[in-house]
């Protein structure tokens, strides 16, 4: 199976063993492309892996670590085949990710997000409320992942109506009138975490506006939120009670990897779609960690063709809780992000992957 068949089915609907082999065929291949293509890629698995060629498991592929993208241009493509850069959220001073995507990539990214959103969703669009500004859109070559966020999920809305000014001050007579004017409608809200909650939950609104069957959608920020002690508990709790709202979904997801995210399931959980997967590692030695026992997060996808992001080793702990929710009948794996790994523990892996 190809990842265009792939990309066709529903987004949570192969076992493990149909899973892995469809993604282990394509992962192969895009490891042989990206080797071929790629002199950082090339490098780093002729150090680190000893010239890996095949796969026969997902836990065997090889992987580059995320912040590689920080300090390296790793792409696959040519310069004049390059149609977007995005770029990662960083600090004042800190080296931000560029990934670059041609064509290809870029509508798979597209697909992708769509059939996982979609599921969801549906098909219908909705009146978006966006919590950020549109000079997130300033450079029309270059995306922040916000930027990117926006982009792929405002094909499910309409009317869409930003919330912050071009100094990312709340314009507060557009966000009341677009409460008021789909009051008691299903709309859909999207912003990054924090975002969403200083500026919908802190902010003290000129009357009550009822969201129940309205969705949002949210990510990212959450270091932030960790600061103020407010956790995903706290948050929905949040929303149920100032809006009656509890159709809301977090993801996880990166710049880095471009279209696989990983949603938010009934039962809380991040849940992998069928064309992208998670491994835990042990911090120390990268051994594969069992159910219930935290470690460094690998994420995998079948996507990326124009950067070798296929397969990454993220700076996030994270613990594997399970695989094919009962609940609400998703196949996959399911899991929770703890947060970023210490730093002693990220300086051993940049170790390991130093190329230099």
């Amino acid at each position: 199976m190809n990842i265009l068949n792939l990309l066709k089915e529903n987004p949570f609907s192969l076992d493990k063993m149909e899973k892995e082999a469809a993604l282990l065929s394509i992962l192969n291949e895009l490891h042989d492309f990206h080797y071929q293509n790629s002199n950082s890629y090339q490098k780093i698995i002729d150090t680190v892996f000893a010239g890996f060629k095949v796969s026969e498991r997902l836990i065997d592929l090889p992987f580059i670590p995320v912040s590689a993208f920080k300090n390296h241009t790793i792409k696959s493509i040519n310069d004049t085949e390059i149609y977007k850069v995005l770029t990662s959220s960083g600090t004042t001073g800190q080296s931000v990710s560029r990934i670059y995507l041609d064509k290809e990539t870029a509508t798979l990214q597209t697909t992708a997000l769509s059939k996982i959103i979609g599921h969801v969703i549906g098909k219908q669009r909705l009146p978006m409320l966006i919590v950020d500004s549109k000079s997130v859109f300033s450079n029309k070559s270059s995306f922040s992942a916000r930027g990117a966020g926006i982009l792929g999920l405002s094909v499910f809305g309409k009317d869409h109506t930003y919330i912050l000014d071009e100094k990312f001050a709340v314009q507060e007579d557009v966000l009341h009138g677009f409460l008021e004017k789909y009051q008691d409608q299903p709309i859909l809200i999207f912003g990054f975490t924090f975002m969403v909650w200083e500026y919908l939950i802190q902010n003290p609104l000129l009357r009550k506006y009822d969201l129940s069957k309205s969705i949002l959608i949210h990510s990212g920020g959450w270091k932030r939120m960790q600061d103020i002690a407010v956790d995903n508990i706290v948050f929905r709790n949040s929303f149920l009670q100032k809006f009656g709202l509890t159709n809301i979904y977090n993801f996880y997801g990166m710049v880095e990897q471009v279209g696989s995210i990983f949603l938010e399931n009934n039962k809380g959980f991040l849940h992998c779609p069928i064309f992208a997967d998670i491994i835990i590692r042990n911090p120390k030695d990268f051994s594969i960690q069992p159910i219930g026992e935290p470690g460094l997060v690998q994420v995998i996808s079948a996507i990326p063709k124009s950067y070798p992001g296929h397969s990454l080793l993220t700076e996030d702990i994270g613990v594997l809780e399970g695989e094919n929710s009962s609940e609400n009948e998703w196949k996959g794996k399911y899991f929770r992000i703890l947060g970023r790994a210490k730093k002693a523990e990220l300086r051993g892996c940049s170790d390991t992957f130093s190329t230099n």
